[in-house]
Parts: structure tokens; C-alpha cells; sequence
């Protein structure tokens, strides 16, 4: 058998379910696809396997599934765990998979996941592993986590498989995420969605010089070594709790417990959808900011929270001073005159050309809407209100709903 290649091909069957209690996808049938023959020569059945968790997401699942068909390095096989979905999701997914051209895709269903995006995720995996043996080590070498809106860049795979390469050390390459654009309706909407891009452009440009906070959801490539490193460890990748809200931040601090380290590269992009009301922008950084929180507490000052934990801090601190002394001196300064107060004229100097220059990747209109600093005094206002009230709320309520 040396030498030689199996042909085997996963999809799923229209009317399948899979259930939490005893994982099971529709009956596979061959399709075109080639895989290694991993009994014989140890070399991974399934380079690259995709989990996308879906949750009411009928709108732009189908976008996202469609992002991996096109990838420059297709995976070898796509997993869909439609979560508690109420909507068309499943139908969505099903026909995606029954398309000849696509990646092998399996649809599996949970009707009643009370573990959140971390149930869903560990679903797939506990189906992957059945599938190929028991061990992710055995017959796969890379996992990759997106979530259901999210679209990849075609060369994502491709680069992401590049970079964890480089390293042995390295346990997984997040995403930089960055924000779709031209989905606004009137003004307000181009407002509060082009804010969300100047926010996700920004970070994206700092976090890959940097320690990396969280592995996006949105999109984080992972070594199979390291995932079954923490189920060796710990049972579980994505740790199951009513009040884990931020399963990708919690893992990311696993891995690094666990000895691994994570990175975050410029060219793996990720495009996910912006929120278009101020409601909802809230909820999800409330949520985000919470889970954090959370997070942080539960775990106490670690050197793996301690940069957290100061940023959190220092932006407390950041905020306060902008909206406290720096919003009153310019008020003053508008009123008075500029040349009244040259320190604050450096300063008032200072907020124009940093700003703007941590946005040029995002082109001169965002620099424009920096250097302007209203519209960014606004959204810091927002911003501070989503995370105070989070801070409160960790220590005073109970878990988010969210599930």
C-alpha cells in the first residue's frame, strides 16, 4: 500500500443530523479528491480542516463557505456546525456541500448547545477526531477556526500555512481582521461602520508587531499538535462554562499556558461584518469586554494577563484624560485662542498626526477622520461606556444570555 493514495471525499446527506449527545454526520458518499493514505505512510489524511461555527447565520454563511472554495490552497475538508440556529442556515450549508465544485464539506446540527460558540466548536472537533482515529495528531496537521461571517482573503490558507511553518513553536497565526465596507444606509450608518473600520484597520496594523491579546474568531489557524495538546491537558480545546463569552481569548491564554506560542500575521486577512446599529455595536463589546473581564479574573495577574490587564488600565486612564482634561483645554483653546496655551497646541498637534498615521494602511479618508478628532471623541465615548459598564457588570450581574 506504500506509495499509493486513497480517494475519499466527506459529504453530508440531506436530512442528517448530528446531536450533542453522540456526534454523527450525514453518510459520506466519493466525490473527486485526493487525501494521503495515513495508515501506511503517516503522512496527515487532511492537511487543512475548517471549523465554521454557525448560529442564525442564513445571510452570509454561503459567502463564507464560498471564501474557502476559493482559497489559493484549498482545504481539504470544511466542517459546519450549525449551532441552535432557527433560520436557514442549515439549508444554506447543505447546499454549498452538495456542490461537485466545492471543498468535501460535512453539515453537522446542534439543536440544544447550552456551551455557546465553545460547544459548537468542540462538537466538530469530537467529530474530526472520531472520523480519523481517535488523535487530531494522527491524520490531520492544521485546523482552522472561522466564524460564519467572515469572509478570507483567497490567499489566507496559503500564508497561514507559511508562517506556522517557520516556527515549531508557534501553536497557531490569527487573523487581522478588518471591517467590509459599503454596507452603510444613510449617515449615521457611514458613521458608526466607518468608525468600526478605522477600529479594526488600527488593530490589525499594531497586533502582528505585538504580543497577541486574543486568536480571532474571525479566523485563526491552529497546528493540530497544539489542539491536541490541550485536550491531552485539559479535556477540551474550548473550554465549556455558561460563562465563557469569549472562547477564542480563553484558548489563546491555554495554548500559551500550555507552552505554545501564538502570532498574529498583517497578509492573513479576514473580513467580518461591523455592526450597523449602536445597540447592537454595544451588545457585542459588552460581550467581548465581559467574557475578557471574566477571563482575567478567573485567571488573576499571570504573565500571560498581566499585558491584558494593563492595557484594560491604561486605556481606563486614556479615555479619562481625553474626555476629562484634553476635551476641556480644547474647548478652552477653540474659545481662548491657541496661541494662549503652547503646550497644548504640541499636544492638540500630537492628536492630529499620530492618530492619522496609524490609520494610513486604511488610505487618506480614514486619516482624514482622524486627524478631525470629533468623530474619534465620540466613538471614545462609546467605547469607555462599553467598557466600564462590562467591568461593573463582571463583578455585580450574572452571564450574558448569549449563546
Amino acid at each position: 500500500m506504500s506509495g499509493t493514495t486513497a480517494r475519499r471525499d466527506h459529504r453530508a446527506r440531506r436530512g442528517g443530523r448530528a446531536r450533542a449527545e453522540a456526534p454523527r454526520a450525514a453518510s459520506s458518499r466519493h466525490r473527486r479528491g485526493r487525501v494521503s493514505h495515513g495508515e501506511t505512510t503517516g503522512t496527515p489524511l487532511y492537511d487543512t480542516v475548517v471549523l465554521v461555527p454557525a448560529r442564525n447565520e442564513e445571510v452570509g454563511v454561503f459567502t463564507s463557505l464560498r471564501s474557502l472554495a476559493s482559497q489559493t490552497r484549498r482545504p481539504d475538508l470544511i466542517v459546519v456546525v450549525v449551532n441552535n440556529s432557527t433560520d436557514r442556515t442549515e439549508e444554506f450549508a447543505r447546499q454549498f456541500a452538495d456542490d461537485e465544485q466545492t471543498p468535501p464539506t460535512v453539515v453537522l446540527v446542534l439543536d440544544n448547545n447550552p456551551h455557546k460558540k465553545a460547544g459548537a466548536l468542540n462538537h466538530g472537533l469530537r467529530w474530526l477526531r472520531e472520523a480519523v482515529g481517535g488523535r487530531l495528531t494522527h491524520k490531520v496537521r492544521h485546523v482552522l477556526v472561522m466564524d460564519a461571517d467572515t469572509e478570507l482573503h483567497p490567499k489566507f490558507i496559503e500564508r497561514a500555512r507559511n508562517v506556522i511553518a517557520s516556527d515549531p513553536e508557534l501553536g497557531g497565526v490569527s487573523a487581522a481582521c478588518l471591517g467590509r465596507t459599503g454596507l452603510w444606509r444613510n449617515p449615521w450608518q457611514r458613521y458608526l461602520l466607518g468608525m468600526q473600520i478605522i477600529e479594526y484597520g488600527r488593530a490589525a496594523n499594531a497586533r502582528y508587531r505585538r504580543d497577541v491579546h486574543t486568536m480571532s474568531g474571525a479566523g485563526s489557524f491552529y497546528r493540530a499538535e497544539a489542539l491536541q495538546g490541550l485536550l491531552d491537558w485539559r479535556g477540551e480545546v474550548f473550554w465549556e462554562d455558561h460563562s465563557n463569552l469569549v472562547e477564542d481569548y480563553e484558548t489563546t491564554l491555554a495554548l500559551k499556558e500550555s507552552g505554545w506560542k501564538v502570532t498574529a500575521n498583517q497578509l492573513c486577512i479576514a473580513y467580518t461584518d461591523l455592526m450597523p446599529t449602536l445597540r447592537e455595536l454595544i451588545q457585542q463589546r459588552e460581550r467581548w469586554s465581559r467574557g475578557t473581564v471574566d477571563t482575567l479574573r478567573a485567571r488573576g495577574w499571570t504573565k500571560f494577563t498581566w499585558h491584558s490587564i494593563a492595557t484594560m488600565i491604561l486605556g481606563l486612564i486614556g479615555a479619562a484624560y481625553i474626555l476629562g482634561w484634553g476635551s476641556t483645554h480644547l474647548a478652552m483653546a477653540v474659545k481662548n485662542g491657541f496661541t494662549q496655551q503652547p503646550l497644548f497646541l504640541a499636544l492638540f498637534a500630537f492628536w492630529i498626526i499620530y492618530p492619522a498615521l496609524r490609520v494610513r494602511n486604511l488610505g487618506w479618508k480614514a486619516m482624514l477622520v482622524e486627524a478631525l478628532l470629533i468623530p474619534e471623541l465620540v466613538f471614545t465615548v462609546v467605547r469607555t461606556y462599553w467598557l466600564v459598564s462590562s467591568i461593573v457588570k463582571s463583578y455585580v450581574t450574572r452571564v450574558s444570555a448569549w449563546k
